[in-house]
């Protein structure tokens, strides 16, 4: 009950900050915040990757590129990404079979993507050294594999395919596969 509550006023003071319009939970049971204007804060403060909120004339937030996610059967599935959001965000808006059972806090593998095409795969900035220690431990490593809570969508990234391997390494519980929260 503590950190519910806790977690409420942290929100309330982040909509304060950035005069974001009404907040709405995730889930019923996590008091995680998440909308438009608050996406690229929650990718800068729980994750390796730097991301800006917005740009000068703040087309940014508006602004949506073209992804596409191929699962282990070769099912494609397109989506609209904003700028600014990660790929395992934009995986679990979308209902795509992404684990990310660190939520994106850079702390297990269960998120690994393989980009597609090697010209967007340039694209992306040089992995950290945490980012490539967690795909150490990944299934299926491949020369263009990354985390997907470390892509964030950017306009020179539209067209991205990422390919879902066929399984993912969640030491947590064998077999077990979490819902996104």
């Amino acid at each position: 009950m503590f950190i519910s509550r806790f977690c409420r006023l942290g929100a309330h003071t982040i909509k304060r900050v950035v005069n974001a319009p009404t907040l709405t939970p995730r889930t019923s049971c996590s008091p995680v915040i998440y909308n438009q204007y608050l996406g690229a804060l929650r990718h800068e403060l729980f994750s390796s990757a730097a991301t800006k909120l917005g740009s000068e004339d703040g087309n940014d937030e508006k602004e949506k590129i073209n992804v596409t996610f191929v699962d282990k059967d070769g099912e494609e599935t397109h989506i609209k990404v904003p700028v600014g959001m990660s790929m395992l965000d934009a995986a679990h808006e979308n209902d795509i079979d992404l684990e990310g059972a660190c939520e994106g806090s850079l702390a297990c593998s269960t998120c690994h993507v393989i980009v597609m095409d090697m010209e967007h795969y340039n694209k992306l900035p040089e992995p950290t050294d945490d980012e490539n220690d967690m795909l150490d431990l990944a299934f299926g490593l491949t020369e263009t594999s990354r985390l997907g809570c470390q892509i964030i969508a950017k306009p020179e990234l539209d067209g991205l395919r990422l390919a879902l391997p066929a399984a993912t390494r969640n030491f947590a519980v064998d077999g077990y596969k979490p819902k996104p929260h």
